[in-house]
């Protein structure tokens, strides 16, 4: 059907042209403006949501080191200079750096005994292994005439406790059982692995592990004590200088122990099993092997 609407000229289409384009770009600007909008709202969430954990985790290392700053000799840093044996107080059924099980009971060594020594850290996973098939059989060997089991706490391993220094407080616990309770050193040992944690985990708390002890026939007037404290001095690598510090009762000598065992054995390394001084060449890990073993050397 003819129409009288004038076809629009060459500059009107150009006009309209350009007045779409224009239209196009203020609503891409708008669009632009939006995205930019919700990504800074977004980055500013994120930024907040991060300053929260780090915020919590800042809080959570500080309360750790509120708790348990006063747990490993000299604090446990890295550049402490370990004390020597002589130097520091032993649990009273300590013979140097181990604590012997015999016939006689804990605290005492058989004259001319055939000894079977045991170097471990409460928190090694292959400690808790080798506990769980020769543990029963250490207990059986130490009733036997003429052979002296001899126990090394060391503690290598605060590591991989997240900050709470778990080998450190387990072994200063054992440490006091066989000071105070000494009828039940083996048997809270036993259980401690029993309920051992994770590596890379907060540890047990203090409390768990005296519920552990309890259990085991440890009195409560003695758990009580676990977390008793004293003061003495320390230094640190490249300085004379005498440091003060608080930690664990038996703190010092469980640090003493870890380095002696460097020199004696030439490493830190758990469990380490040695009969009559030397290492034990068969494997633990068959049962019955070791306390066979032990037997025959008391034998000859």
């Amino acid at each position: 059907m003819p129409t009288n609407d004038p076809k629009p000229s060459k500059n009107q289409r150009r006009d309209e042209a350009r007045e779409k384009a224009r239209l196009l770009r203020i609503e891409q600007e708008r669009k632009a403006k939006r995205t930019r909008i919700a990504v800074i709202a977004f980055g500013a969430v994120i930024v907040v949501a991060l300053a929260g954990v780090v915020g919590f985790i800042v809080k959570t290392n500080n309360d750790k080191a509120e708790q348990y700053g006063n747990v490993a000799y000299g604090g446990g840093g890295s550049d402490v200079v370990p004390p020597a044996l002589a130097d520091v107080t032993a649990p009273s059924t300590a013979t140097g750096a181990f604590i012997p099980v015999s016939k006689a009971g804990v605290g005492e060594a058989g004259d001319g005994d055939t000894t079977v020594s045991v170097y471990f850290d409460t928190q090694c996973p292959i400690c808790q292994q080798f506990d769980a098939i020769n543990g029963a059989d250490l207990d059986a060997l130490a009733k036997e005439d003429g052979i002296t089991v001899k126990y090394f706490p060391v503690s290598f391993l605060d590591s991989v406790s997240s900050g709470t220094y778990y080998s450190s407080r387990a072994a200063n616990a054992v440490s006091i059982v066989a000071d105070k309770d000494p009828e039940h050193f083996t048997p809270f040992l036993t259980a401690l692995y029993a309920d051992q944690p994770a590596e890379n985990s907060d540890g047990l708390p203090d409390e768990k592990i005296a519920e552990i002890a309890t259990s085991a026939g440890v009195p409560t007037s003695v758990s009580d004590t676990f977390t008793d404290t004293v003061t003495g001095t320390y230094k640190v690598n490249g300085s004379d200088a005498e440091k003060s510090g608080t930690w664990r009762t038996f703190s010092p000598w469980i640090a003493a122990n870890t380095e002696e065992m460097k020199t004696v054995i030439g490493k830190v390394s758990t469990p380490t099993i040695l009969i009559d001084d030397k290492e034990f060449a068969g494997s633990w890990q068959n049962p019955g092997e070791l306390k066979a073993a032990v037997e025959a050397a008391a034998a000859k």
